[in-house]
């Protein structure tokens, strides 16, 4: 199974990756290979650069140094309409939902497929509710984000991500505020879709509950550096203490926090 996985196409990879803020290096020297159809974690505390990370992955920030491939093409080297080309063939996952108030759940899911597509509206109608149906929100359509609760939120953000038929979904804290029934049904979603829909899937969270569920393998960051890679099983049984004490909850380990004024604020911002 693991040397099936090893023969696959890279569709995300990182080279090398560097990010400052003034003085500060966010990540440093982070590089990373994803592939083909597989669901790849990146897991770590807060300020550990996992959100920088992803955004980089997105296109959404430059890198100081270093590259980011996205299905073969060096994003670092794009931008404005080039940039959008590559980006149409991925779908993301805001941990905020990050849906329009003003406009239904129809209207939010389709408004990838309005901007940057010239199919017409009947069929646009299809395809969101074939994209509702995904995330069982079939018959929703017509009602607004404020009637409806915070999971549903998520599951229309979902909708929307997979609303361009992406190869990849990137996901943020897809669990973050919601109960452990309702994070368990997103989790389920997540798998699903990567079954049926053939996608990668790259998650960024720090619930350890939902990594476990979908990983197939996993990244762990810790001061902008890739402290470990491995699937579920070898994260488990790693004899690294920092790997054990993150993954167990422990507060006393070598991973130290708040040690001072200002890493308590730091991280704050992150």
């Amino acid at each position: 199974m693991r040397e099936a996985m090893e023969q696959r196409e890279t569709v995300v990879e990182v080279k090398d990756l560097v990010k400052k803020f003034g003085d500060r290096a966010v990540l440093n020297g982070v590089s990373l290979k994803i592939r083909k159809g597989e669901t790849f974690v990146i897991m770590g505390g807060s300020g550990c650069g996992k959100s920088t990370l992803l955004r980089h992955m997105i296109g959404n920030l430059k890198p100081t140094s270093g590259s980011v491939f996205l299905l073969g093409q060096d994003i670092t080297e794009k931008y404005g309409a080039d940039l959008d080309e590559v980006r149409k063939k991925i779908g993301m996952s805001f941990q905020s939902s990050a849906l329009f108030d003003s406009m239904t759940v129809a209207e939010n899911v389709s408004l990838p497929l309005v901007e940057h597509t010239k199919i017409e509206p009947s069929i646009i109608d299809i395809m969101v509710k074939m994209k509702l149906e995904l995330v069982g929100l079939r018959g929703f359509e017509d009602l607004l984000p404020s009637e409806i609760s915070g999971g549903m939120k998520k599951r229309v953000g979902l909708a929307r991500a997979i609303a361009m038929d992406p190869q990849i979904i990137f996901y943020d804290e897809p669990t973050a505020g919601l109960d452990p029934i309702v994070a368990a049904v997103i989790d389920k979603l997540i798998i699903d879709l990567s079954q049926k829909l053939n996608v990668t899937s790259v998650v960024v969270t720090h619930d350890m509950k939902s990594v476990m569920a979908i990983a197939d393998r996993i990244a762990m960051l810790y001061e902008g550096k890739v402290l470990e890679v491995g699937t579920v099983d070898e994260i488990k049984n790693s004899p690294n203490e920092m790997v054990q004490q993150f993954i167990n909850g422990n507060f006393d380990g070598p991973i130290k926090f708040f040690q001072q004024k200002d890493d308590y604020l730091e991280t704050l911002t992150q």
